[in-house]
């Protein structure tokens, strides 16, 4: 899928607003650097160059030890478009387009690079800019053919004014991925970003419904049946919260649009959590890996898995149906299968173990909520 794609992070610059060196500042664990080569490599490109100039006798051992290639931009003092230039004249046969990501934008999801790939392949255009809610941002993907025009630029306005000659030529694909917008010039933008980690590792209703669609078919009985668990799951967090919990109601959205993500696959609770994570996505991962299997609560709390937990086992298909429902035709089939019938039966009791608890919380049946969401 992305062979022929180059990606290009720009890392020359002085970082002067921000009094600290960005490449090398950590983030999620992780240096600024390392984690915009890890997007990238997520999401399958090996052709990985990272453009180096001030303080490149710092960035140099830990591009080669990231198996990237570093680009020396020896003129990095006259600004970033004398790092594009040293990014444009390293393509060669081999690249059919390339990516440029500023080293400052580091929270861009894997799922957003993917899908922009996916546009390269399939709209026709020399130029895929990502966007969010219309706003265009980081990065974007150029055809290789734009190099000569890029080393011949003698404008102002730098890149964006170039490629502004060619709109003709240009695709905007809307990602919902905040991150593509968010830099960190200033050490108060780079606190801020530290703060939004968290939240943009929780995919958006957008991102989730691309996630589905990129292995399932519009129509596919899947994903209305993993809408229709996200709409009851947010129900119950929703009167849950307004009843003493403190549930997050986007990762419980998230984890249950992509709870079945690797359905057909074999352990498809554990493949999904290992795509998840792989996209970044660790919180939601964590719900779908137990989707399937929970160990009844042992307190009174209710956590998101729980509530994740008892919305598909609630759902049969794309309708709600009480757990005995949703049950018993398991246990029927299976009645003679002693080991899958204990399974079925821990199952069962696990839902109705959390199905108490939601209803001693809400002090009202879960049937007549289930009501609403029918009606």
């Amino acid at each position: 899928m992305s062979a022929g794609i180059t990606a290009i992070i720009l890392a020359a610059g002085y970082s002067s607003r921000m009094g600290a060196f960005k490449p090398l500042l950590p983030l999620g664990g992780t240096t600024i650097l390392e984690r915009s080569i890890a997007l990238f490599r997520g999401a399958g490109i090996r052709d990985i160059r990272v453009v180096a100039g001030h303080r490149s006798s710092d960035l140099l051992p830990l591009i080669q030890s990231l198996q990237a290639r570093p680009l020396l931009n020896e003129h990095y003092q006259e600004g970033m478009f004398s790092s594009v230039l040293a990014a444009a004249a390293s393509l060669d046969a081999g690249s059919r387009a390339f990516f440029l990501l500023p080293v400052d934008i580091p929270l861009v999801s894997q799922a957003t690079v993917e899908q922009l790939v996916r546009a390269c392949q399939t709209s026709g255009k020399g130029i895929i800019y990502p966007a969010c809610h219309g706003r265009r941002g980081h990065p974007p993907l150029i055809a290789a053919s734009y190099r000569d025009a890029i080393l011949a630029w003698q404008g102002s306005g730098g890149l964006k004014a170039l490629l502004r000659q060619y709109e003709a030529d240009a695709e905007t694909v809307e990602t919902g991925d905040e991150g593509i917008l968010l830099d960190m010039d200033t050490p108060q933008e780079y606190g801020q970003l530290q703060e939004r980690l968290h939240k943009l590792a929780i995919p958006s209703r957008q991102a989730c419904e691309q996630l589905l669609l990129g292995r399932f078919e519009a129509d596919s009985p899947l994903i209305g049946h993993s809408r229709v668990v996200a709409r009851l799951a947010c129900l119950l967090a929703e009167r849950l919260n307004r009843n003493g919990c403190e549930l997050d109601l986007a990762l419980i959205e998230a984890a249950a649009l992509l709870h079945d993500l690797a359905k057909g696959e074999p352990q498809h609770a554990a493949a999904g959590a290992a795509l998840l994570r792989g996209l970044g996505y660790a919180a939601v991962a964590d719900l779908v890996a137990v989707h399937m299997e929970l160990p009844p609560p042992s307190g009174p709390a209710i956590a998101a898995a729980d509530l994740l937990y008892l919305a598909d086992k609630l759902v049969e298909g794309d309708r709600i149906v009480p757990l005995a429902t949703r049950f018993q035709r398991q246990l029927d089939r299976h009645a003679h299968e002693l080991p899958l019938l204990a399974k079925i039966t821990r199952r069962l009791e696990c839902a109705r173990t959390i199905q108490r608890r939601v209803e001693e919380r809400l002090a009202r049946p879960l049937a007549d909520l289930l009501q609403e969401v029918q009606s």
